[in-house]
């Protein structure tokens, strides 16, 4: 006797692979590469923050320059009397950033979700690249250096670059559906992480004429990602005459393959999945409403714990290369691309962990499991001896229990949020999910951000490790609810099996 749903699972497989053609690769890599370089360019930032804080400081208190004289001529442009006040600074910078960013996420996934998500894609990505010129280049070149000016740049470069996480999942939500949906997305997901590496390499490639020339070459190359977007990439199978997903599959057992796992009854196979953004032929959709999306299930409690856990990953994004110079007293190229190994780390986690969770059929246990060891990867790492090898090691074991998890959130689970049978009657809903997810994890990983430069200058770098430790559990305790849950779920489904038996 088989298990209900279990004769289905073959066929969801095999329906991944028939149903994707060349457009679902283009769509696949489109939108991979489009946020890799948003977040290259914000990489570039966090890789040239000791030559920045360089430039700020007056040349008598640095000392690899050369002291001119007269002393007021030359130092009247810098901006802080030493490198501690430029590194604060720099952390408020990523505060501003971040804030700015998170409050953009909340408008670009209500925007995104009634707009063509194109053009907003690729708006943010021309846009922000101008801005990352002026910010970088720009001023440099023109010695100019003014604290309000940068802060507004960098709160106008916040608000673009939030247009386009919510779009690309949004996308990719319209072309995947949940067959392998953690496998994929898990996959894809490691376009932020890909972003961080390209950004690290090219910057280290040009650091030696100047960092204005890193910030010169990832807007350039981030420009002419924006302009292949916006003539390239197809944000709904209906664009080419393809069939929208859920819509050929109602009463065939494929229809399994769509169903969310975030629904009310996740031991139904009954249930029948409807597109997010999905236009039907005669009437278009309704838009799901913001408080509407709030009172999702799941929603508020994966939000919190993105919170954390995006705090600890984006403080590893902002400040490890300068935790690196910093700590051990390496040369930021070497710092630069030594940091890329964390990254490499949250890749291969998100894919397997994304991989696991489909076989499961849920994912807060997955996501518990890896948190409950990056905890001690945390406090395995602020213990790293002054070796590369050694560190580069950890630090990946480390990408591999935090960068994972939070792929996973940010991508697999935003979508499975948006897709819910709650909100069949306003379809219009993925990129609203996803800008609520991201944005609140953006809210607390801007505080993280300043408190950060804060624990570090007063209290050292081994309390900011505890303080990264304190917020991963913080993760645990958010999504326990859902732990459970999906737990007995589990437990009641191997019941089911044995009896079956």
């Amino acid at each position: 006797m088989a298990l209900p749903g279990s004769s289905r699972r073959q066929p969801t497989n095999r329906s991944l692979v028939s149903h994707c053609t060349h457009h679902h690769v283009a769509v696949f890599l489109l939108t991979f590469f489009s946020y890799s370089l948003l977040h290259a360019s914000r990489k570039t930032f966090s890789n040239v923050k000791v030559s920045i804080s360089s430039q700020w400081t007056p040349s008598c208190l640095n000392s690899t320059a050369l002291e001119l004289r007269p002393y007021e001529l030359w130092n009247s442009s810098h901006l802080f009397p030493n490198a501690e006040e430029a590194t604060l600074f720099l952390g408020t910078l990523d505060t501003i950033f971040l804030f700015s960013y998170a409050v953009g996420l909340f408008v670009s996934g209500i925007v995104g979700d009634r707009l063509n998500l194109r053009w907003v894609l690729s708006f943010g990505m021309c846009s922000s690249a101008l801005v990352v010129f002026f910010f970088g280049t720009l001023t440099e070149w023109l010695h100019f250096y003014n604290k309000w000016f940068y802060c507004c740049l960098w709160i106008v470069n916040g608000l673009l670059q939030s247009t386009g996480w919510p779009c690309v999942v949004a996308v990719m939500g319209n072309w995947f559906g949940k067959a392998g949906r953690g496998f994929v997305f898990g996959l894809w997901s490691a376009c932020a992480s890909v972003g961080n590496i390209l950004g690290a390499f090219l910057a280290s490639c040009v650091l030696k004429y100047g960092y204005e020339y890193a910030f010169l070459v990832t807007a350039s190359v981030q420009f002419a990602g924006g302009v292949i977007v916006f003539f390239g990439l197809l944000t709904s199978p209906k664009e080419v005459g393809l069939p929208e997903l859920g819509a050929d599959d109602e009463g065939s057992v494929e229809e399994d393959a769509n169903r969310p796992l975030m629904g009310d009854d996740d031991v139904d196979d009954d249930d029948r999945n409807y597109s997010i953004q999905a236009a039907d032929t005669d009437s278009q959709p309704k838009a799901i409403g913001f408080f509407q999306a709030c009172c999702l299930p799941g929603v508020i409690l994966y939000s919190l714990a993105y919170a954390c856990l995006k705090l600890v990953n984006y403080s590893f994004f902002f400040w490890l290369p300068f935790y690196l110079s910093n700590n051990f007293g390496w040369k930021e190229a070497e710092a630069d691309q030594l940091s890329i190994w964390y990254d490499v780390g949250g890749i291969v986690g998100g894919t397997i962990q994304g991989l696991i969770s489909d076989v499961l059929q849920k994912r807060a246990p997955v996501l518990a499991m890896s948190l409950l060891f990056a905890v001690g990867s945390l406090f395995g790492y602020s213990r790293s001896p002054n070796s590369k090898p050694i560190n580069a090691v950890i630090m990946t074991i480390t990408g591999f229990f935090i960068g994972g998890p939070s792929n996973m959130i940010s991508s697999a689970i935003s979508a499975d949020l948006g897709r819910q049978d709650l909100v069949r009657g306003s379809s219009e809903a993925l990129a609203t999910v996803t800008g609520i997810v991201d944005g609140t994890g953006s809210i607390g990983a801007a505080v993280g951000q300043y408190l950060v430069s804060l624990i570090q200058e007063n209290l050292g770098w081994m309390w900011v490790f505890y303080f990264f430790i304190l917020m991963t559990s913080s993760t645990i305790l958010f999504i326990s609810p859902l732990i459970v849950r999906e737990i007995r779920l589990l437990l009641h489904e191997r019941r089911l099996r044995m009896l079956a038996e």
